[in-house]
C-alpha cells in the first residue's frame, strides 16, 4: 500500500495512453489519497478517474493557466496537503503542461515523487526495430512547412534516432519533408494509436513509408509518434565535406552554381547541396 506523507508532497503520476488496463496500482493508489489532483483537462481525466473511482478533488492546469494554477497549488503544498498531477494521457511533461509547477515547486524544497508509467515517445522506440540505445525526442514539429523544413535542416547529421510527435492533419507532409531532406532510404517508424484497438507501428524508408500513408487514409488518423534512424557517421563526415566545399564555393560564385558544383564534386544530392548553400548564405 502507498503512503502518503503527512509532509506536502507534489506526484507527478503517468497515465494510460490508450489502454486503460496500462494504469499502475501505485498510481490509482496515489491517486485516491493526495488531497487534490490537477489534470490538463478535468473533463477527459474524468472517465479515467471514474474508471477506478478514485473520488479526490481535481483541478485543471494546463497550459493558459498553469503560472496562476501552480502558485495556488503551491501554497497548498507548503500547508501540508499533497498534490498529484497528470495530463490527459501518458507521463506529465512529455510535450504537456507541468514544467513551471515542478519547477517552482522545487525551488520550495518541496518533495517531486514520479510514478512512472505510460509514454508514447518510449513505446514507440520500443517496438520500432529502430536504435534505442541513443535517441533525441523533438516534440512537436513546426506546423508551417517552411519552419519545419529549416528545422529537419538542422538535424540531417544527428546519428542519434529522432524521435517526434505529429498531427494526424500533418502526416503526409511531414513524411514528405523527412524524405526529401534525409533522403528517401533512411529508416522510419510511424507508431500510431498505441495501446488503441487500432494500433499501427510500420517501419520502412522514408519514401516507402510516405507513400504506404498517402495510400490509406485510416494511417492519418489518430495520436501519431515519427521515429527515423540516425545518420551514419560516414554520412555526417560527407556532409562536412559538403560544407566545407561550398563555403569556398559560395565565396565566389552564386547559391545554385556553388550547390551544382557541390554536388558534383562531392557526390552528395543536389537538393541537399542547395537546401545547404542557402542555410550558409544567410549566417
Amino acid at each position: 500500500m502507498v503512503t502518503v506523507s503527512q509532509q506536502g508532497q507534489l506526484f507527478i503520476v503517468a497515465t494510460p495512453i490508450g489502454n486503460l488496463s496500462d494504469f499502475s496500482y501505485r498510481a490509482v493508489e496515489v491517486l485516491q489519497q493526495v488531497d487534490v489532483i490537477a489534470a490538463e483537462d478535468t473533463r477527459h481525466s474524468k472517465y479515467l478517474l471514474q474508471h477506478y473511482a478514485i473520488k479526490t478533488p481535481t483541478v485543471s492546469l494546463h497550459e493558459h493557466n498553469e503560472q496562476q494554477r501552480s502558485e495556488m497549488l503551491l501554497q497548498r503544498l507548503l500547508s501540508g496537503d499533497s498534490v498529484a498531477l497528470i495530463s490527459d494521457a501518458g507521463t506529465p511533461l512529455i510535450s504537456d503542461p507541468g514544467y513551471r509547477l515542478v519547477s517552482l515547486v522545487r525551488q520550495q524544497g518541496i518533495k517531486v515523487v514520479p510514478v512512472p508509467g505510460s509514454c508514447a515517445l518510449i513505446a514507440a522506440l520500443s517496438a520500432s526495430g529502430l536504435a534505442s540505445d541513443r535517441f533525441a525526442f523533438e516534440g512537436f514539429l513546426p506546423a508551417k512547412a517552411s519552419a519545419r523544413r529549416q528545422f529537419l535542416q538542422q538535424l540531417t547529421n544527428e546519428t542519434r534516432t529522432l524521435i517526434f510527435y505529429d498531427s494526424p492533419r500533418r502526416l503526409s507532409d511531414t513524411l514528405s519533408d523527412l524524405s526529401d531532406i534525409f533522403g528517401a532510404e533512411r529508416k522510419a517508424c510511424l507508431a500510431r494509436e498505441l495501446t488503441k484497438i487500432h494500433e499501427t507501428i510500420e517501419t520502412r524508408p522514408l519514401a516507402e513509408l510516405r507513400d504506404w500513408v498517402n495510400q490509406d487514409d485510416n494511417q492519418q488518423r489518430g495520436e501519431c509518434v515519427v521515429l527515423v534512424e540516425g545518420a551514419s557517421t560516414a554520412a555526417a563526415v560527407d556532409e562536412q565535406e559538403l560544407q566545407r566545399v561550398l563555403e569556398l564555393l559560395l565565396a565566389e560564385l552564386p547559391v545554385k552554381k556553388s550547390a551544382a558544383m557541390a554536388a558534383a564534386l562531392t557526390g552528395m544530392g543536389k537538393n541537399q547541396a542547395y537546401q545547404l548553400a542557402l542555410k550558409l548564405q544567410q549566417k
